[in-house]
């Protein structure tokens, strides 16, 4: 398991013992399901060439977060299009943080 704080640790806990209740309305919760069906479609396939540094790299950050690296891939790549990848500009103080611009729509 990652490291976790001590909160964390108290969650899941909590959560394994099924002391959780959800808040969540009937109404809420098929909103939530609908948006989670919608967005993990996957009906196209795409091949890219990457070099072996970057692809090792990305292997390496999916483990870390604990995912396959074609869905780090997809993930990054999907919150691109979105507008919701922050950049960060240059590492030198006073520098500032940009966002990507969102995508046009119509």
């Amino acid at each position: 398991m990652p490291n976790v704080d001590a909160y964390e640790r108290e969650v899941l806990s909590a959560f394994e013992k099924g002391s959780l209740k959800s808040v969540a309305t009937k109404v809420e919760l098929e909103k939530f399901k609908a948006a989670a069906r919608a967005t993990a479609v996957k009906d196209r396939r795409v091949n890219i060439r990457l070099s072996s540094i970057d692809l090792n790299d990305i292997q390496v950050k999916a483990l870390e977060e604990g995912m396959p690296y074609q869905t780090l891939i997809a993930s990054v790549l999907h919150k691109y299009v979105s507008g919701r990848l922050v950049e960060k500009v240059g590492l030198i103080p006073g520098h500032s943080v940009q966002t990507t611009p969102k995508r046009a729509t119509g």
